[in-house]
């Protein structure tokens, strides 16, 4: 059985980078043709795909994310991280991984593995 499970900070200052990491189990993140995601959902907002990391490491990032956003991976402890630089109070919401043979997909039940979830919040 595939478990995701985030981890990271709840509280980050506006204009630091906030950062989260995606531990995954029963699974390996470099399985052909699966893809690594993160996803967002602000309060009273609708989901946001923010970007993927793919099985051979190739990485995909939102448009309106791309100046700000990395994920990277460490294959070898099979988690993937997210790094969202000079942050808001907009980027307050709850931070999901995923994990699938699809990406780009705002939804998290598109995907066949998620993690719980993580709230982050941007304040001072």
């Amino acid at each position: 059985q595939v478990q995701l499970q985030e981890s990271g900070p709840g509280l980050v200052k506006p204009s630091q980078t906030l950062s989260l990491t995606c531990t995954v189990s029963g699974g390996s993140i470099t399985t052909n043709y699966y893809y690594s995601t993160w996803i967002r959902q602000p309060p009273g907002k609708g989901m946001e795909w923010m970007g993927s990391i793919d099985y051979s490491g190739s990485t995909y990032y939102s448009p309106s994310l791309k100046s700000r956003i990395s994920i990277s991976r460490d294959t070898s402890k099979n988690q993937f991280t997210l790094q969202l630089s000079s942050v808001t109070p907009e980027d307050t919401a709850v931070y999901t991984c995923v994990r699938g043979r699809t990406f780009g997909v705002a939804s998290i039940y598109a995907y066949e593995h998620r993690g719980q979830g993580t709230q982050v919040t941007v304040s001072s």
